[in-house]
């Protein structure tokens, strides 16, 4: 009603004003920004250390449709979600020669269990883990009070039997491995087991991978959470040249699929080797460098030995070794049974990386 004692002056105003906003709109189109991408998550880890071996773990809550309280061992040198049948299945399904029941395949508590089975290992010739089980499929939720998310029906290793080196069995749930690799779990040749983070719906736009900050420090005998360690699904910053990442394109093999094995030279004291390094959160605490020339079995580097990794991509990562730390051991091939130079979690207390699963690229940044 008060429109209508505007005065002839205020009335043409305002209709200028409205012709001017429309020309506008048509000559630019939308002024509106273009929506911010997003990560799926980012969420914390436990970092931990007995005083000798470090660990960080990522906290499962949800198993199918089994609510439960574990820790998987976050581990970038292997690939796949490896957990113990105890506490998913009904104890009377689970025995020493085996997860028992008839037909190709059961489905319980949400959890779809075939009879396809099978041993994974960890290690190499001189010592290794052994765990036997089956394959499953189930929706995994990883995270804890401070933020969940969970992933699409996928394949994971349910064991029931864990055993050392020496063939002693380990308690349950011990080895409990959140393989976040590229490749694919090679105890299967017929289905491939993958990291859980390459699990995830993911918007338009988002890329299938993760990015792991640089680790605190120090680690405790508690188990610290640490928040916002790991981001889920990787936006166009994180992948454009300007992000800080030397990225590394990964070689497909017909068994694992792609490796995270990244070709380097190795300089130890006066010392240079060739080598094909794997950045690996599941080394608790010793570097392994491999050198088929020398001669010795096995030997530890002496304290204040300077050793730097360069990739074939320009990548450098250098450190000296102490009595206590940045230890790192000298291991020929031919006994170890293994070439790869393994550099141990300790890297990642001063570097960060991200993995890159849909374009098969590992990014290293210090």
């Amino acid at each position: 009603m008060k429109l209508a004692y505007l005065s002839h002056f205020k009335i043409n105003t305002i209709l200028i004003v409205i012709a001017l906003f429309f020309t506008a709109c048509k000559k630019g189109g939308s002024t509106d920004p273009a929506p911010v991408l997003k990560p799926l998550a980012t969420l914390g880890l436990y970092q931990y250390t007995d005083n000798t071996n470090k660990r960080i773990f990522i906290p499962i809550s949800q198993i199918g449709s089994q609510q439960v309280t574990y820790f998987g061992i976050f581990d970038t040198g292997s690939s796949g979600l490896t957990m113990d049948a105890n506490g998913l299945i009904p104890a009377s399904m689970i025995t020493a020669n085996g997860i028992q029941f008839t037909g190709d395949s059961i489905n319980v508590n949400g959890i779809t269990i075939t009879n396809r089975t099978a041993t994974v290992s960890y290690g190499d010739l001189t010592g290794s883990t052994k765990e036997f089980g089956n394959l499953a499929y189930a929706p995994i939720t990883i995270g804890n009070s401070a933020g969940t998310v969970t992933t699409k029906r996928i394949a994971f290793f349910l064991y029931y039997k864990i055993v050392d080196g020496t063939g002693k069995q380990l308690p349950q749930h011990s080895a409990d491995v959140f393989g976040v690799g590229p490749g694919n779990g090679s105890g299967f040749s017929y289905a491939a087991i993958e990291s859980p983070l390459n699990g995830f719906a993911l918007p338009t736009g988002v890329t299938s991978g993760f990015k792991l900050a640089k680790l605190s420090s120090p680690f405790t005998t508690q188990g610290d959470f640490v928040r916002n360690l790991l981001t889920i699904g990787l936006v166009p910053d994180d992948l454009a040249t300007t992000s800080g990442f030397v990225m590394h394109p990964l070689s497909s093999y017909t068994t694992g699929g792609y490796s995270p094995n990244i070709p380097a030279t190795i300089t130890y004291g006066s010392t240079s080797t060739a080598a094909l390094v794997l950045f690996d959160t599941g080394a608790p605490s010793v570097t392994v460098i491999e050198n088929s020339k020398e001669t010795k079995a096995l030997g530890r580097l002496p304290a204040n030995t300077d050793v730097t990794i360069t990739t074939n991509k320009g990548f450098v990562y250098k450190y000296t070794t102490t009595s206590t730390g940045n230890l790192t051991e000298i291991q020929n091939p031919n006994i170890t049974g293994d070439y790869r130079s393994i550099l141990s979690i300790n890297f990642f207390v001063d570097n960060q990386m991200l993995t890159n699963y849909s374009g098969h690229i590992i990014g290293l940044k210090n």
